[in-house]
């Protein structure tokens, strides 16, 4: 197939943390935008021409097959995101996450679809000393979330051709203010904490991550509706740019909000014992080397943004209310 203009797509989860950073982006840049969401977190989305949105959960196969009508590319971002959310409810994030997947890929397929960008996650790896985990690196889950995450990728490779082209990428932990904010990853819940609670509480501690801010991410999904199929066809990409240990990320985040609220003085960081003993970093190099994608942002960015929404009172009652943190929505709504 030569390559065409990708124009119309469909972002699954696009009502999430990064998709509601996303989506105004990709319709400011000329795209036709779909969002498929089921709306468990509400939906942060203003309603512009170039933007349809649909209520509509993955595991209706007929609903999701409907929507893809007339798209060129899909970006599935939906799943039951990190390992909390699976302790909840492992019946329901397995056919979210993994049962659902390769319906969803025929479907689109069925459609016309020419473009299927999936969001892995680089936590497949599991826990490893390598100092390079490189995309050949083993994957050795640790969780089902990690687990169901790593099935997926060879059920969409399996469909790849030439006329429906297949990316995954394996993104490190996201960073940074969206209008549907996370408080519940490492970099966003230290600087909460530094801000509201005037000191950052570290498990652990020597725990390796790797990191990449929200916009990075953003500018990623974007680049792969422009590469030309080439370029990514049946390859799987890391994404991630600072591996750094939880001690380092409460370092980088006591001096930027002491810059930020010097009315604070010292924020302490106090360390207590963890049984969360996932470590892991990653490399991406290959993704620098094929497509040219690297990051330009920060840890620091990522924390000087959530202190300027914090200012802003852009992130009302952080520390109480439930709607940051997705495995408490899930157990108040109950998802089913």
């Amino acid at each position: 197939m030569e390559d065409t203009v990708l124009k119309n797509v469909l972002i699954s989860g696009g009502a999430g943390y990064v998709g509601t950073l996303l989506v105004p982006q990709l319709v400011a840049a000329g795209y036709n935008v779909t969002v498929y969401d089921t709306m468990y977190y509400g939906c942060e989305l203003k309603p512009q021409p170039g933007l349809r949105i649909i209520q509509g959960d993955i595991r209706d196969t007929a609903k999701f097959k409907e929507a893809c009508k007339g798209i060129d590319a899909v970006i599935q971002l939906a799943c039951i995101s990190n390992d909390a959310g699976f302790e909840l409810d492992e019946k329901l994030s397995e056919e979210i996450n993994y049962k659902c997947f390769e319906p969803m890929v025929l479907a689109a397929k069925a459609q016309g679809v020419k473009r299927f960008i999936y969001a892995s996650s680089s936590s497949v790896y599991g826990y490893s000393e390598s100092p390079r985990v490189t995309e050949e690196h083993p994957l050795v889950p640790l969780t089902l979330y990690n687990k169901f995450k790593g099935l997926c990728e060879p059920l969409l490779f399996k469909h790849q051709s030439k006329d429906f082209v297949c990316v995954t990428i394996r993104p490190a932990t996201i960073c940074g203010y969206s209008p549907r904010q996370r408080l519940d990853l490492s970099v966003n819940i230290l600087t909460n904490h530094a801000i509201n609670n005037n000191k950052i509480t570290v498990f652990g501690g020597e725990q390796q991550r790797p990191n990449l801010h929200i916009q990075d991410m953003c500018d990623l999904y974007k680049l792969l509706l422009e590469l030309p199929n080439d370029k990514i066809a049946g390859e799987t990409f890391n994404a991630g740019y600072q591996n750094q240990s939880i001690m380092d990320i409460a370092t980088i985040v006591k001096k930027v909000v002491q810059e930020e609220f010097p009315e604070k003085g010292d924020i302490p960081i106090v360390t207590t014992p963890s049984n969360d003993t996932r470590s892991y970093r990653i490399t991406s190099d290959k993704i620098a080397a094929k497509l040219g994608f690297k990051p330009k942002r920060a840890i620091e960015d990522a924390v000087r943004d959530l202190c300027k929404a914090f200012k802003d009172g852009k992130l009302q009652n952080s520390m109480t209310d439930d709607k940051y943190h997705n495995v408490k929505v899930l157990k108040r709504t109950r998802a089913s």
